[in-house]
């Protein structure tokens, strides 16, 4: 009798084990509610799109995905989420991160957690230095920031430049990154113009009106996506700025595929570098763009939020086959330094040195399609970009 209550007690520890291997939790701070909440609602979906349309690489495991509202762009409360999930939650893993100062204020909580942690949209550069345990599957404003000033040199020949961004650290970033590569191939930043925070949506028209004074040949813009980037778009329109020779460029936050159709025909000649838009021509963006279509309506469509998604969600399910399910954050690191995937927005890979994302940057030009919706025409390409910030070893990206 004895006998047979060990071994049953052995039998149930064992399908525990086993239980608990099986299932994988991870903890996803996004902002749920205000200003950001079109934003958590991407790439929800865009991680959901990976688990439906990967089912098999998932298998045998089970992801678990506690979610936690980071309300704001101030970073207290991201901090805080963090903590929660880690110490009441117990995650294995953390994804997420919308804003940069949010994952700015938690990378010492999770370096302290010791455990993965998957940024899928924070831009500033220098967010991966501050633990060892942040991989990005994003980019950083630095990708396409310092790409478009090098092609608005080189590609649209132009010599003089005016950048309004919004202060706060990805927009310091962008303007950081522009200059520099359109002032190392012979352009001109003649002003830099703080245009407002993140928090609101701003009047943009004395920061324009002071930009279109200095009759540059373009004016560089780097605002949050959304309503952000519609009121960019409205406020060009309004001030006549094409008409007056100076032509609107920027990272594609200002063309978000959820606002473009919105932004009518004040957004054709738009000029922007980024590494993901919905219009992309490759086969794993179709299979992508369709199921979304299928899932979520008709009008509905990824955005760049929903690809650092996707993205993300098949670097925790590569780190969770190559560590067996534990998980451990050294471990779960290790195993996405050099990796490769195939994703919508064509070939990425993760620097091992940097654990920052490599990827295609897309030079693309909006213009009206024959069935009278706004699309975004690839009009160049430059490969397996790295973070510039850190190879240049600007500022902190240097450290």
């Amino acid at each position: 009798m004895i006998k047979r209550l060990l071994v049953t007690a052995a039998a149930v520890g064992l399908a525990g084990g086993l239980a608990h291997a099986q299932e994988v939790k991870v903890g996803v701070v996004l902002p749920y509610t205000g200003i950001g909440a079109e934003f958590a609602k991407q790439m929800d979906q865009g991680m959901e799109q990976y688990l439906k349309l990967n089912a098999d690489k998932v298998k045998p495991y089970s992801i678990k995905i506690i979610k936690r509202d980071a309300k704001n762009p101030g970073g207290a409360d991201a901090k805080t989420a963090v903590q929660e999930l880690l110490t009441q939650d117990k995650v294995d893993a953390l994804a997420g991160w919308v804003y940069s100062p949010n994952a700015i204020a938690s990378a010492p909580i999770v370096n302290a957690g010791k455990k993965l942690a998957v940024i899928m949209n924070a831009g500033t550069g220098f967010i991966t230095n501050l633990t060892p345990f942040y991989i990005r599957t994003s980019f950083s404003m630095w990708h396409a920031g310092y790409a478009l000033g090098e092609a608005s040199a080189k590609i649209l020949k132009a010599k003089t430049a005016v950048v309004a961004y919004s202060d706060f650290p990805p927009g310091k970033d962008s303007l950081a990154a522009f200059q520099r590569g359109f002032e190392a191939n012979g352009g001109k930043v003649i002003d830099a113009i703080p245009a407002g925070g993140a928090g609101a949506v701003p009047d943009f028209t004395p920061f324009f009106q002071r930009a279109k004074d200095k009759k540059p040949e373009l004016l560089f813009v780097f605002v949050p996506a959304g309503d952000h980037a519609s009121a960019v778009v409205k406020t060009y329109g309004a001030l006549g700025m094409r008409a007056a020779g100076v032509k609107l460029i920027g990272p594609g936050d200002i063309t978000q595929d959820i606002k473009l159709q919105a932004m009518g025909p004040a957004a054709v000649g738009l000029i922007t570098m980024h590494h993901y838009h919905a219009d992309l021509d490759n086969a794993e963006n179709k299979r992508f763009v369709a199921a979304w279509k299928k899932d979520y309506g008709p009008d509905s469509t990824p955005d760049f939020l929903a690809a650092g998604a996707y993205n993300g969600m098949a670097a925790l399910v590569h780190a969770i086959h190559a560590t067996k399910g534990k998980m451990d954050g050294d471990a779960a690191v290790a195993s996405l330094k050099g990796w490769k995937f195939d994703s919508p927005q064509g070939p990425i890979s993760i620097d091992p040195e940097t654990r920052d994302i490599v990827m295609n940057e897309y030079l693309s030009e909006v213009v009206m399609g024959p069935n009278g919706k706004l699309r975004q025409k690839v009009i160049g390409k430059i490969d397996n970009v790295k973070d510039k910030c850190k190879e240049l070893k600007v500022g902190p990206c240097g450290k």
